[in-house]
Parts: C-alpha cells; sequence; structure tokens
C-alpha cells in the first residue's frame, strides 16, 4: 500500500495521526511508569548496595533486564489494547496499516525491538517521524503501524 493510499484510508475513516505531542507525553508517561516497575522489582537490590557506584554498577548489569522489560510492556499492550498506557491516557493508540486494527503479536514484537533500538541510536528513529507526512518512526514503519487519535 502507497503512501497516498494509506492517507486516503485514514481521511475516509475520520482517522487523525497523533501529533508529536501527544506521543512524546505518551512516551513520557510509559517511560515513568515501566522505571517504576523496574524499581519495584529490584529495590532490595538497590538497598543492599552500599555505595552510589555500586548501585549504579549493579543498575548496569541489569540494563538488559530493562529492555527486556520495556519490550513486554510495549508488546503486550499495543497487541491486547492497541495502546501503552501513557497512550491511553493521551487518548491515542497504534493501528495496523493494513486494517486500522491492533497489530499483531509479532508487528507489537517487532515494533517495541525497533523503539529500543532506536532509543539506543540517539532517538534517530524517533526523529524520523517529522521527517514524512505519515509521521512514523522507524518502529511505526518495520512495524507496519500508524499511531492515531482515538476515534
Amino acid at each position: 500500500m502507497t503512501e497516498d493510499e494509506i492517507i486516503v484510508k485514514l481521511e475516509r475513516e475520520n482517522i487523525t495521526l497523533a501529533l508529536f505531542p501527544k506521543r512524546f507525553l505518551a512516551y513520557f508517561i510509559d517511560e515513568i511508569l515501566v522505571s517504576f516497575l523496574f524499581v519495584m522489582i529490584y529495590i532490595g537490590s538497590i538497598e543492599k548496595s552500599s555505595n552510589i557506584e555500586e548501585t549504579i554498577n549493579m543498575i548496569n548489569e541489569l540494563v538488559l533486564y530493562i529492555m527486556i522489560l520495556k519490550v513486554a510492556y510495549q508488546t503486550f499492550f499495543v497487541w491486547f489494547y492497541g495502546a501503552t498506557l501513557g497512550k491511553i491516557f493521551m487518548k491515542i493508540r497504534v493501528v495496523s496499516i493494513n486494517d486500522l486494527e491492533n497489530p499483531s503479536i509479532m508487528h507489537s514484537l517487532n515494533r517495541a525491538i525497533v523503539r529500543i533500538l532506536s532509543e539506543a541510536v540517539f532517538y534517530i528513529g524517533f526523529i524520523w517521524a517529522f521527517m514524512n507526512s505519515k509521521k512514523e518512526t522507524w518502529h511505526d514503519k518495520t512495524g507496519q503501524t500508524l499511531v492515531v487519535n482515538v476515534f
């Protein structure tokens, strides 16, 4: 499906793309929630560290677990609800380009993994959204999704 066909499809269904400020706030809310969840899971380990250097080293060792938690959170909520908690709060959702429904589990997983990679590369994948008419990030493009206002 070409870019013009997708835009026509959205207009026909009276669906509007979510703007950057809403997406940013949803991202911020999700990051706070995941960080809080991570701290709650590992609070015992954090409390056992005797100094700041030990705490930093411990957190550095847990980076992989943080990424796995973020991928699991993003995948589940996007697949099951079409939106993470941050997106629900901001009244936006993720839809599949093909049928404008919730993305499949594989597209949701792909989207979550590429989102982590995009964050790791100085958020370039997010900046990409400013350069196209569908406001697609790298994870939207590879996941074959769009972020739209709730309709």
